[in-house]
């Protein structure tokens, strides 16, 4: 065999080894890009995306669009050449596993809490919509969730309407674990409650004894419950939207209701895309994959992106082009960029700058 073949075989030998290895050498990574963005003002599936019913409602035009990422599953192993790829894809990501999923933690365990925060978004959102619009919203304190092998299993359970801890009214989801640590351990604490889906006056009073907690904190007494609140709305909200996780899509959720509830139209016909957490007073947090978000939402045929304002310098350092950034803090902040944006005033818009 000639020198040059030999040689030429024994490299593509090489090449071909050195491709196997990296298709099968797994990496600690995972990949985000961008995922489905929905208008919450249109239908998604069929179905409305958002659904009121018992108030009047207006119609609406132009798009409040809500982003998503889409990201490898929390048990998916990437191997170097996905790897490779995507750090050198413009409309891929490649990130630490451990940066998305906690060590230990199962695609299951994952898809949880996922469903969770997003139950949670939609509640904060119709909360903070309700209270932009000057519209009472009710509220009480329950049990969100019972420790396996606590106290309280047993006693309390999920749903239970908390009323009083030893006779002291609650007001608040704190007031719980304050009037619990004025116990030692090994003391009695009561719970006046009302159980989950009784109905007429079926409050009573569960006694239970507090243990030491076994936390890194300082140790206190506790009983085993978390307690959270649960919104009474003076009338029905629906959010129709299968396959979504996450927080992510609080604030455009809040702007589509006040959208649905007012006669103006708070877009003017344009396309505007954004994310953000909202928490029950409207304030709009940070969320994760905002490079993704932008790309995405640009793609789609958004003109504006609301983003919240500590994503803001990681939006801006890689702006799509077309796509204009607007920085917001609260729902308020969003609301008066509508306006500007309705109204021709893009020059006014708070504008995202690199940090």
């Amino acid at each position: 065999m000639p020198r040059r073949t030999a040689t030429l075989l024994a490299s593509t030998l090489t090449l071909i080894a050195l491709l196997c290895v990296a298709l099968l050498w797994r990496v600690p990574y995972a990949e985000m890009s961008p995922g489905p963005t929905v208008n919450t003002l249109g239908s998604h599936g069929g179905d409305p995306v958002l659904q009121i019913s018992g108030h009047k409602t207006y119609p609406t035009s132009g798009h409040l669009n809500m982003t998503t990422v889409r990201v490898t599953s929390a048990d998916y192993s990437m191997n170097l050449v996905e790897a490779v790829v995507g750090w050198l894809a413009h409309d891929q990501k490649v990130v630490e596993h451990d940066t998305l999923y906690p060590k230990g933690q199962t695609a299951e365990q994952a898809d949880q809490e996922n469903a969770e925060e997003f139950t949670q978004s939609q509640d904060s959102a119709k909360v903070a919509a309700l209270d932009e619009l000057g519209i009472p919203v009710g509220s009480r304190v329950i049990v969100s969730a019972v420790v396996k092998g606590a106290p309280a299993e047993g006693e309390l359970h999920a749903g239970d309407v908390v009323k009083a801890v030893d006779g002291r009214p609650v007001k608040v989801a704190g007031d719980v674990a304050e009037l619990v640590t004025k116990h030692k351990a090994g003391q009695k604490v009561v719970f006046t409650v009302v159980p989950k889906g009784a109905k007429g006056d079926a409050t009573r009073d569960v006694t239970i004894t507090t243990a030491k907690s076994d936390d890194d904190g300082v140790a206190r007494a506790v009983v085993g419950i978390q307690a959270g609140v649960e919104h009474t709305f003076p009338f029905k909200i629906d959010i129709k939207l299968a396959d979504v996780g996450g927080p992510s899509a609080g604030l455009m959720f809040a702007l589509g209701i006040v959208d649905k509830l007012t006669p103006e139209d708070l877009t003017g016909g344009k396309f505007v895309a954004g994310t953000g957490t909202i928490d029950d007073q409207g304030k709009v947090g940070p969320i994760g994959g905002i490079d993704m978000k932008t790309i995405g939402a640009r793609e789609k045929g958004a003109e504006y992106f609301l983003t919240p304002a500590d994503n803001c310098a990681e939006a801006a350092a890689d702006t799509p082009s077309g796509l204009t950034l607007v920085k917001v803090k609260t729902i308020d902040d969003a609301m008066d960029a509508l306006k500007d944006i309705r109204e021709g005033r893009t020059s006014a818009l708070p504008s995202c700058t690199k940090g």
